[in-house]
């Protein structure tokens, strides 16, 4: 009977009715028809699924990053990131991805990384040569980083839905993002090299300016570094982070004298509208998730799998292929929500360490946010960079490639995900 459920699932999407209101419909739907649970099951799911302490760093993150994006940190990690590596063939696009990395450990959300210091990004490339689509596109792509470096509320969502540990999965995404920022850096170059790309050459620094540089980025450098600070040596909880991370950063822009009090209500608004929309998914898709739990798809699944093999990579490559595809017309944070309850315990019963299945995963679904028809961050891109959806769609189709040699990479080589949390934790 679990067909019915994603058959009507099925039909409200191709109906285009919202998939936030889609996996609650299919829910109430299937449950009035089958009678096998309770309807009252459906308000239930969706209280408790909100009831996670760990859910609170998510807002606290994503406040903590508008607040750097209002005080003008954005531009002082530009302009280090462009003191470092500007000079390099490729340029601009090179400072693009560095300074990705540096804001990585601030907000911890794609989009966040993408509006903010996306429109810095962008508007410098535009002014030393670069077309607009491909600012665009080197933008889009470089912010997929953000969630893979901690902090990552991508990885808090699945660290609460697997029931793992987030300093475990923060640590883990650590080697994988920065192997991210190496592999797109080396295709830059070589589009660079190879002309495929016009790619203006920025002066090299000297080394005092590279060192007036630092200093004004130094205080955004420091976020990044005692937030990692305080997951290895096991101060605060992340959620705890999230709040230090939130007064550090108004501080710092009252400090600095670039945080005013209508930036502070900007950022707050903007902190209330990406969470809500984020809650209200968490709560839309938990009941969807508890019914395929209470079904037993799980077992079915595992038991489906190992039919075709029982060799976890091979199993592995499937479920890739399946979650690209899924990236593809879904919301990264609905896939999590169903999905993982399901995919978790199959992965597990296959003897693959849940932490390395959600650095796998997150890369998974992150790679979806840039592919359509969805990709929520080629829309978010379209409209800061004021181009057309089909020339950034053209410009960025080139990086899937590296995208996908990575994810290989992360799928079969689980210590690049593991070996850091093994080694901090004495594992």
């Amino acid at each position: 009977m679990i067909w019915l459920l994603l058959l009507i699932l099925a039909v409200l999407v191709l109906f285009e009715m919202p998939i936030v209101f889609a996996l609650p419909t299919s829910a109430i739907l299937y449950l009035t028809i089958t009678d096998s649970f309770p309807p009252m099951l459906v308000v239930q799911r969706v209280a408790s699924g909100l009831e996670s302490y760990v859910l609170l760093a998510i807002p606290l993150f994503i406040f903590a990053g508008n607040l750097f994006n209002s005080a003008g940190i954005s531009t002082r990690i530009f302009d280090f990131a462009a003191a470092c590596v500007g000079h390099i063939r490729g340029s601009l696009a090179h400072v693009n991805i560095v300074a990705s990395v540096i804001f990585s450990g601030m907000s911890g959300v794609a989009q966040a990384d993408a509006a903010g210091l996306g429109a810095v990004e962008v508007r410098e490339m535009k002014r030393r040569g670069f077309s607009a689509e491909f600012s665009a596109a080197i933008t889009a792509v470089s912010s997929i980083i953000g969630p893979i470096i901690p902090p990552s509320g991508i990885m808090i969502i699945y660290a609460v839905l697997a029931d793992v540990s987030v300093p475990d999965l923060f640590l883990a995404g650590i080697v994988p993002g920065i192997l991210m920022a190496i592999f797109l850096m080396i295709f830059v170059y070589w589009l660079a090299k190879t002309e495929r790309i016009e790619a203006p050459l920025v002066p090299r620094k000297t080394p005092s300016e590279i060192s007036f540089a630092f200093w004004r980025a130094l205080p955004a450098l420091a976020a990044p570094v005692f937030l990692i600070g305080g997951i290895l040596l096991g101060f605060a909880t992340p959620t705890q982070l999230g709040a230090l991370t939130v007064i550090y950063a108004v501080f710092l822009g009252f400090a600095t004298r670039e945080l005013r009090f209508s930036f502070l209500w900007k950022s707050t608004k903007e902190t209330i509208v990406t969470c809500g929309a984020l809650v209200f998914i968490i709560a839309a898709a938990t009941p969807f998730s508890a019914i395929l739990a209470l079904e037993g798809i799980p077992q079915q699944l595992a038991t489906l799998l190992l039919s075709i093999s029982e060799n976890p990579l091979i199993l592995l490559l499937i479920v890739n292929i399946a979650l690209l595809i899924f990236g593809m017309v879904m919301d990264t944070t609905a896939i999590l929500l169903v999905a993982v309850p399901v995919l978790v315990p199959v992965m597990k019963a296959l003897g693959i360490d849940p932490v390395h299945f959600g650095i796998v995963m997150v890369v998974n679904l992150l790679i979806g946010t840039l592919t359509p028809p969805f990709g929520v961050l080629l829309f978010v891109m379209a409209e800061v960079a004021k181009v057309e959806y089909r020339p950034l769609l053209k410009q960025t189709i080139p990086f899937y490639l590296p995208l996908i040699i990575f994810l290989g990479l992360v799928t079969f080589v689980p210590s690049l995900s593991l070996s850091l949390p093994d080694f901090v934790f004495g594992r």
